[in-house]
């Protein structure tokens, strides 16, 4: 894991503005920190690398990298490099570091672009060929690794953060007021429905897609991956044998490390199937983190223990207390992050990271993306019971709902099980009470919830925008952030494209069965994850309240949240005042209550030079 950025165009950057943007890139790349120059005419290309050892710690595999025409600078870990380091030895190159940043590039100067199709990993690199002329800025699969762009009229800027973008430029992005409106009106899940960011002018390089640059400054931006549902025909038994093999075979790639390794644990199937993995068939050492809330909507103790005397591994306890440190914390994170914490989860988060780095590890393993992979909300079953309609099983899979499902919903929006039957466009949940928390804007915000059209399966098409624009891409920003705060290196083995693959082409009929959401998953771990666990329908998630955190009822905080502030340009602080107030705080109103915090201090810090 490390930082890069760069530029290509006719007015590269001061060289002070350069030393600028590696000062900012050292929590990204503590260990090493280097530029490569490279012409293209009156075009000039700057690769800026900075540098967090995980494979390969010797001085030998620094970046950026050359190796004949090509030169990188990556961000990620390609697991899969020894089975390619292997594959172009048997092809006659012969390599001089024991990297996978060199694996990469041997790739490229062997099979071009297609290379990208063979890695398994996460990256964000840019590459310049200098037979072709080229800049080649690529992207992984799933979007783990970040990669942002800002055109201007000379050329293109890009990095890991919009922080080293601004640095190199020498001023500050503009706020994009719609984005914060976006934020503010309808939560997390709008953030990723389009392009946009909280920088008016920056955009990503898309997943699973690369960005070509020629020297004449002609770009040209193509997918070399694309996410679909094919179901083919299997039993529920070779569905859960392949995914239980699958899985495996994951956590093992993620498990190279040259450095010490943790994992995050809540109470849930997820994570608890990763250090199950992990250390009782991988025998890997395995030291576990969690959190511990105290309110008993998020109190997840007795699972995560049940996991720890299962798995025979170290664990951490992390307990949520109010205090004014959180509220400190929450804002030194919002500026590392050039965006407001997403949601109160991904605080929490970051107090597991912290954590980890005090205690010197410096790679850690999430559980990431299995609810997307194979269903994991309350929607879902109700989505499915609509798939299985005109199934054999329908009536026993709606009866084991209300028995067994039902009882668990405190959405009313989500206790008919022929709701997707009745109203196959309904999506009023997803932007979780927006129309009330729209009141509370200065000015009417509201947009048209849409959607992708990946397939015709209505569970499967909501899962992949999940996947793809909804949940997994707000989760995987932020844990990325937190992670590299701490200059820790994060992985998500169920972000995995065979394990993906698999996974969207099980028959629908497999997904959901005895009242239980990923039943092919918890099936799977059986013998392996504690039956506490892997057998409890219960979802809390990983989340907690706010009032874990702050104590409203102290005048301090309170004047402290309610002072002076940009924020009030979009909310009613008559409003927010109220809601102070109450005595018990729902979970919407913690979410947004939380968004009005984070919003409040990164529209605080953009007055701030760059």
């Amino acid at each position: 894991m490390c930082g890069i950025a760069g530029y290509i165009g006719t007015r590269p950057p001061a060289p002070e503005r350069v030393a600028r943007a590696f000062a900012l890139m050292a929590r990204r790349g503590p260990d090493h920190h280097a530029a490569s120059e490279h012409r293209a005419g009156d075009r000039v290309v700057r690769l800026l690398h900075s540098r967090l050892s995980i494979l390969d710690l010797d001085p030998r595999s620094h970046q950026p990298l050359t190796c004949g025409a090509a030169t990188v600078a990556f961000n990620g870990e390609i697991y899969n490099y020894l089975e390619l380091r292997a594959e172009l030895e048997e092809l006659g190159v012969a390599f001089h570091t024991q990297s996978d940043t060199e694996v990469l590039l041997q790739s490229y100067l062997q099979w071009g672009e297609a290379c990208l199709d063979r890695f398994e990993g996460m990256w964000a690199f840019a590459l310049w060929d200098s037979r072709q002329r080229r800049l080649l800025l690529a992207r992984d699969r799933f979007a783990e690794k970040p990669l942002y762009l800002r055109y201007d009229g000379a050329g293109l800027f890009f990095a890991s953060e919009v922080k080293f973008i601004e640095a190199l430029r020498g001023e500050r992005e503009a706020v994009n007021e719609r984005q914060i409106l976006r934020y503010l009106a309808h939560g997390y899940k709008s953030l990723y429905k389009g392009d946009e960011t909280f920088q008016r002018e920056v955009r990503e390089v898309p997943a699973g897609s690369f960005l070509a640059v020629d020297g004449a400054g002609k770009t040209e931006l193509r997918r070399y991956w694309q996410p679909s549902y094919r179901p083919r025909p299997m039993k529920f038994e070779e569905a859960v044998a392949g995914l239980r093999e699958l899985l495996v075979e994951s956590v093992k790639l993620r498990l190279r490390s040259d450095v010490p390794l943790a994992f995050c644990l809540s109470g849930g199937v997820d994570s608890g199937a990763l250090v199950s993995i992990a250390a009782k068939l991988l025998g890997a050492e395995v030291h576990a983190y969690s959190i511990l809330d105290t309110d008993e909507r998020y109190d997840e103790r007795d699972n995560i223990q049940a996991t720890v005397r299962d798995a025979g591994c170290r664990n951490t306890l992390i307990t949520l207390r109010p205090g004014q440190d959180h509220l400190d914390k929450i804002r030194r994170l919002v500026a590392y992050h050039d965006a407001p914490v997403a949601t109160i989860s991904y605080y929490v988060h970051s107090l597991l990271i912290e954590a980890m780095a005090r205690d010197g590890f410096k790679v850690v393993m999430a559980g990431t993306a299995a609810d997307e992979l194979v269903t994991g909300y309350y929607d879902h079953f109700l989505l499915h019971l609509y798939e299985l309609r005109d199934h054999p099983d329908f009536a026993l899979r709606r009866q084991e709902w209300l028995e067994y499902i039902r009882p668990f919903i405190r959405n009313p929006l989500l206790q008919d099980p022929e709701l997707y039957s009745k109203h196959p466009g309904f999506r009023d949940h997803i932007f979780d009470e927006s129309e009330l928390f729209r009141l509370y804007l200065k000015d009417d915000f509201r947009e048209v919830f849409a959607e992708e059209r990946y397939c015709d399966s209505l569970l499967r098409n909501r899962m992949l925008n999940e996947l793809f624009h909804e949940t997994t891409p707000v989760i995987l920003h932020e844990e990325d952030l937190n992670a590299m705060f701490y200059s820790v290196e994060n992985r998500s083995p169920y972000l995995d494209r065979r394990l993906f693959e698999f996974a969207f082409a099980i028959p629908p009929e497999h997904l959901i069965r005895g009242g239980y959401g990923k039943a092919v998953l918890r099936e799977a771990m059986a013998g392996i994850l504690n039956d506490t666990v892997r057998l409890d329908r219960r979802k809390k998630g990983f989340n907690a309240s706010l009032l874990s955190l702050v104590d409203f009822s102290d005048p301090a905080a309170r004047a402290s949240l309610l002072d002076s502030s940009p924020i009030f340009d979009y909310l009613r602080r008559d409003r927010v005042e109220q809601a102070f107030l109450m005595k018990a705080l729902p979970n919407s109103f913690s979410k947004f209550l939380f968004s009005f915090i984070s919003a409040k201090m990164f529209l605080e810090g953009r007055s701030s030079p760059p």
